[in-house]
Order: structure tokens, then C-alpha cells, then sequence
């Protein structure tokens, strides 16, 4: 069936507000809830924190005090939405169990995005940045078993295979060629703007949770990778939103971003297995149809246009938490050496390139090779989870 959140009735903005019993949610089994599960938290999560940034950031901007209190009342709503989804996390879990389920949502989520996005160029953008990440959950894993004696296939229960990506030492790059071309607002398909604001408000929640998170270790080894991969986080943060076509008014930007929660909670609604929390994505759906409502009126006064010019008519297929194994290795295969110059890809390093890693590495070896030497040291060979065989790549197999 379609489903066009313009034409849908949400809950209305004065009957949103939940009380501290309501908010007070029981959070999922670490034990037995589907892994995909807790993706889809994580990911609803870096969605509600990207709409309350924004809201923010256009607020700043705006002079009308009007404006700015019908922002502040949908912003609450946005920031009472986020407590419960993130609440939903198990207390239970240690920082490195949600790191290593955090880099299970940046492979799977963004591969799913890669494989399903039209265009070429946004396409080439998720699969260079999907290959850093898987490289990223291979090294939190060895992390994992060298700090807590523990094997991540608990986590991501053989949904995901863990092995090398393209290497995290060379994810490294002069901060200008991490810059990407911008999708052309009046000819990007729908579901094009939608991947983008997706997969850069994920990657912008890995940076955040990074950023905050890293200092609180005692090893040496995790502070490190922590610092060395919430630096790789922040140029994904950069290679992402720069997809975003900066000529889009705010009030078209607003819409985009309330369309998309509107995506993404139906998304979830239709694919979860938990009862529980399907039904939060259920009643979140109908709170941000009215978001969505406010903002295309918003659209409507500030841009002039219908937001039907701008938006699709319905709703696109679900987007899907499932298994990318052959299409990761697919890519391994064949774009494991890339890396990029200006807005393209090379294959080859270069003078920018070679520059930014003598000044990050400063002749020593990286956190990310560091943590591998010890864990072999510590556990006697590096931890894998190649569930399809021998990795793609010869010279990355297990020696």
C-alpha cells in the first residue's frame, strides 16, 4: 500500500508531550533481542539528533520570534523522542559492545543505501565510505576481545562479517579531498536527498558518540583508537553532508529532514520484530506527521512553493536493516585501493595524500595497526568473522 505522509493526520503538536512515566521506556535485551533491532535504535537515534542540530542551527538564523517558538515546541518534542529512542539501549551494554553495534549500522545501513541509490556519483560516495567502516568494526573487535576476553560475533550474531576493510591507517586524508560534489536539488531523485540526510546524520552520531566516549577508557590502546577513528568519523561527517545541495533554503532543508523521519519511522514500523518497539516507531510516525505538517506550511509561506514540487508523491520501498555480505566483498574486491583527490577517486596516492600521512603518522605506527599487534600478542592471531570464506582480497587473508 502507498503511504504519503502529506495527505496522513498526525497527532496534534499540543498532545505530544510524554511524562517522565512514559519516557521511563524498559530497554531491549542485550541477550536476545535481534541485533537489527538495536540498529534501528542507533540509527533513529543519529536521525532524532541530527532534526534537534538542525532545528537548532536554524533558529540561530532566524529573526522571527514566532518561528523560533513554533521551533522550540516541535525541537522538545524531537528531544523527548531521542531520549526515549537512545533509552532504549541496554544499560548492560559496555561502550565497546554499542561501539561495534554502531559500526554494524554504518556497514549495513550504508551498503543497503549504496545498493539502492540511482545515482552514480551518490552511489560511489557510500561505497568508498562503507569499506572504511567495515575496516573500523574489524578493529573495535579486536579492541573487544583484547579488553574484555569477549568475541563480537555476540554482537552481531554472523548478520555481519568482520575481517579488514580498506585499512584504517589509510582512511587519512588532506581535509580537501574529503569534499564531495552536491546532488542538483531540481533534478536529485527523492530518494536520493533521503539517502544523503541519512547516512550523514548516522555518521554524525558516530562522531558524537566518539568524541565523548573515548576519553573515558584507561588503556592507552583504546583511548587511541578511539582518537584515531573519531578523527575518520569526522571526515565521513564531511564527505556526506557535503552531498547535500547548499541551495536548498532552510525551510526546504526543514522539510527534507521531517519527510525523512517520516521515511525512516515507517521504514522501521514495517521491519521490526520486537513488539515493544515497534510500537514506538509506530507512535513517533504520528507525531512527525504533524512535524511534517508544520513544516510544509512553513515551505508553503517562506519558499512560495507546493512541497509536493519537492517531495515524493509516496513513500519509497523500506529502508532495510539485512545482510550485505556479498555485496561487501564485492566492493573489497574491487575498490579496496581507492582513495580520493579534490571530489573524485584515485587509485593511487598522491602529493596531498602522502603529505597528510608523514604529518598524521609521524613515522610511527598508527593506533589502528597498534591495537591489532597487541591483541595478536595478547590472544595469539587477530579476531575475524568470515562467514563466506576466505577474504576477497589475497593479501588481506589471514596469514
Amino acid at each position: 500500500m502507498t503511504f504519503n505522509p502529506l495527505r496522513e493526520r498526525g497527532i496534534p503538536l499540543d498532545k505530544q508531550i510524554r511524562n517522565w512515566r512514559e519516557l521511563n521506556v524498559m530497554p531491549i535485551d542485550p541477550d536476545h533481542a535481534d541485533p537489527y533491532t538495536r540498529c534501528r535504535v542507533i540509527a533513529m537515534n543519529g536521525i532524532e539528533t541530527e532534526a534537534i542540530f538542525f532545528s537548532h542551527h536554524l533558529a540561530r538564523h532566524c529573526p522571527s520570534i514566532d518561528i523560533k517558538q513554533q521551533l522550540a515546541r516541535v525541537r522538545y518534542i524531537e528531544a523527548q523522542q531521542q531520549k526515549v529512542v537512545n533509552w532504549l539501549l541496554p544499560g548492560v551494554a559496555s561502550v565497546l559492545e554499542t561501539t561495534i553495534a554502531y559500526e554494524q549500522v554504518a556497514v549495513d545501513l550504508t551498503a543497503w543505501v549504496a545498493r539502492m541509490e540511482p545515482d552514480p556519483y551518490l552511489k560511489q560516495a557510500y561505497q568508498f565510505g562503507v569499506l572504511e567502516d567495515f575496516d573500523h568494526l574489524y578493529r573495535y573487535s579486536n579492541l573487544y576481545e583484547m579488553i574484555e576476553h569477549r568475541k563480537a560475533e555476540k554482537i552481531v550474531d554472523n548478520l555481519t562479517e568482520i575481517m579488514p576493510g580498506r585499512p584504517t591507517p589509510l582512511h587519512h586524508r588532506d581535509p580537501m579531498d574529503n569534499v564531495r560534489d552536491p546532488y542538483d536539488r531540481s533534478t536529485a531523485a527523492p530518494i536520493s536527498k533521503l539517502h544523503a540526510l541519512t547516512i550523514m546524520a548516522a555518521e554524525q552520531q558516530t562522531m558524537n558518540f566518539y568524541m565523548n566516549v573515548g576519553p573515558t577508557y584507561m588503556e592507552p590502546i583504546a583511548r587511541q583508537l578511539y582518537q584515531e577513528i573519531g578523527l575518520i568519523e569526522e571526515e565521513h561527517v564531511t564527505h556526506y553532508e557535503s552531498l547535500v545541495d547548499p541551495g536548498e533554503s532552510w525551510w526546504e532543508m526543514l522539510l527534507n529532514h521531517e519527510y525523512n523521519e517520516c521515511y525512516l519511522y515507517h521504514s522501521f514500523m514495517e521491519t521490526e520484530s520486537d513488539p515493544k518497539v515497534k510500537n514506538i516507531w509506530e507512535l513517533h510516525l504520528n507525531m512527525e506527521l504533524e512535524h511534517l505538517r508544520l513544516a510544509a506550511e512553513l515551505f508553503k509561506t517562506h519558499d512560495g512553493r507546493d512541497p509536493e514540487q519537492v517531495l515524493a508523491p509516496e513513500l519509497p520501498a523500506p529502508v532495510t536493516f539485512e545482510p550485505n555480505k556479498d555485496y561487501i566483498r564485492e566492493l573489497l574486491a574491487t575498490q579496496i585501493d581507492y582513495t580520493t583527490l579534490g571530489t573524485g577517486y584515485v587509485q593511487e596516492a598522491h602529493e596531498r595524500f602522502e603529505r597528510m600521512q608523514e604529518q598524521i603518522m609521524g613515522g610511527e605506527p598508527a593506533p589502528s595497526q597498534v591495537a591489532m599487534q597487541e591483541n595478536v600478542h595478547k590472544s595469539g592471531e587477530e579476531y575475524r568473522l568470515e562467514t563466506e570464506g576466505l577474504h576477497p582480497v589475497p593479501s588481506l587473508r589471514r596469514r
